[in-house]
């Protein structure tokens, strides 16, 4: 076999060892290293110190002689170095920070009294309850970024009060879905942390470009949800009398200070003083991370246990994007030095794509990778493939970025693999049939897909806060 069949052969057995359900950084990293070893494989560097040795060598000194020249390939050398840029990777160092805010901030019982308030503020607005779900979700997607954790509170919290309250238990699980998954686009993301990191795009003109797309979304969702309650009020019935308390309007207000500017003040403290370049990324998240523990003690939600399952939580899950990118940058980098890149560049070229043609082509299989694999994995492992691609196609990685993580909204909310939608059903009352969540969530899909349709249709609305924040 020549190395690029070799280069494809691994990336086909990866492709089923993943199936097979293999963990992904471990599987990732081993066909690294062992492909990796074929690869460098070179006899003079690596035996070279049996020409050290006489005729009175022992048998210990022989063994200790070809165990240094077995690990004197230099697969090993390129595994150190790539752990040891993966662990200094400044960008990276936002994600544990971000990610401890999103915990603490999940149990500081924030969202509890954010829904309440929004759904008294709320309640002459068709659909209240789902209007007030939705805008929950989304500020509590935004400050977490965690979509598991999302869903399950936001299922915990809202969604029997929406059965209660009569409306359609199909409607109700797609708008806690569908606003669940809102934190891996809007910034201050994780997912275009780890897309940064990944491609090399400068984290704050995505967290800048993603703001509008994010906004637009929001809306999408919400003109939907609106809608259907005017069109179909039997899906969202009006709350009878005594449903929703009367409260007189200087105490919303002051329901208002108390519940949604607090979580609003510090998304928008960590957002703007990263746009406006106040505080690099780490620095932001660093603040977020502080105020988050401030307002864990303002609520009175601050124990030693919840914070020490938020510090667990979180080296948790950034030791699996480290690992992941560990895995990533030894296997990619194996595989291009073997000739695969080259090979399935020169394959999609010989395609003869229009530039609209191949992001669709992109998109899509993005799209179908989704369905099995996690959004880090999809990010970390499958999109550096495309990277190489968008320079020929003269496509900004700006505007690539923005697409997928639209487009990963999707992974979330597409059966039979959507993990939303698993998430919901394991915590929402046995009457509430998974079926049932599977059809709520498709309208949301074409939200989504309406709003990938705009952002092709209309690229500024992408690159216009980078463009007026930094300049072209």
């Amino acid at each position: 076999m020549t190395d690029p069949q070799v280069a494809l052969l691994m990336l086909g057995l990866f492709i089923v060892f993943v199936f097979l359900g293999f963990p992904i950084a471990f599987t990732l990293m081993a066909m690294g290293i062992g492909f990796g070893y074929y690869a460098y494989y070179d006899e003079g560097r690596m035996w070279r110190a049996f020409d050290r040795l006489d005729e009175t060598a022992g048998s210990w000194e022989s063994f200790s002689l070809w165990v240094e020249g077995f690990f004197n390939n230099r697969i090993f050398d390129l595994f150190v170095n790539q752990t040891y840029t993966v662990m200094a990777n400044e960008v990276l160092t936002a994600v544990p920070l971000f990610l401890f805010m999103g915990y603490i901030v999940e149990r500081s019982n924030i969202v509890d009294k954010l829904f309440g308030t929004l759904n008294i503020a709320s309640k002459n607005v068709p659909g209240s309850m789902g209007v007030a779900a939705l805008v929950t979700c989304a500020l509590f997607a935004t400050a977490t970024g965690i979509v598991g954790a999302v869903v399950t509170l936001m299922g915990l919290l809202a969604l029997p009060q929406m059965l209660k309250a009569r409306y359609n238990a199909s409607f109700a699980s797609g708008i806690i879905c569908a606003g669940g998954t809102l934190g891996i686009l809007i910034p201050p993301s994780i997912m275009l942390i780890v897309y940064a990191a990944a491609s090399g795009v400068s984290i704050v003109r995505l967290y800048a470009a993603a703001l509008l797309p994010g906004l637009t979304l929001v809306g999408l969702y919400l003109i939907y949800v609106v809608g259907r309650a005017i069109l179909q009020p039997s899906v969202a019935p009006r709350p009878g009398p005594g449903e929703v308390p009367d409260v007189p309007f200087a105490k919303l207000i002051g329901m208002i200070i108390t519940s949604f500017l607090p979580l609003a003040f510090l998304i928008l403290a960590v957002l703007g003083s990263i746009l406006f370049g106040l505080a690099t990324p780490t620095e932001a998240a660093s603040i977020g991370a502080l105020g988050g523990i401030l307002l864990a003690f303002l609520y009175r939600a601050m124990t030693w246990q919840r914070m020490r399952e938020s510090v667990y939580l979180t080296v948790r899950t950034t030791a699996m994007v480290c690992w992941l990118f560990v895995g990533s940058y030894t296997f990619s980098a194996v595989f291009s030095y073997l000739g695969g890149e080259h090979v399935i560049s020169e394959f999609v070229q010989s395609l003869s794509l229009e530039p609209w043609q191949f992001l669709i082509l992109a998109q899509l299989i993005i799209f179908l990778l989704g369905w099995p694999l996690e959004w880090s994995e999809i990010i970390i492992i499958f999109v550096p493939i495309f990277l190489p691609l968008l320079a020929f196609f003269g496509i900004d990685p700006l505007f690539f970025g923005i697409l997928v993580a639209l487009n990963l909204q999707t992974s979330f909310l597409t059966p039979p693999m959507a993990m939303s939608a698993y998430y919901l059903k394991g915590i929402a009352p046995p009457e509430v049939k998974l079926t049932q969540i599977f059809a709520g969530v498709m309208p949301f899909l074409v939200c989504v897909i309406i709003s990938m349709v705009l952002m092709y249709a209309y690229p500024q609305i992408v690159f216009y806060l980078p463009e007026l924040f930094y300049g072209s």
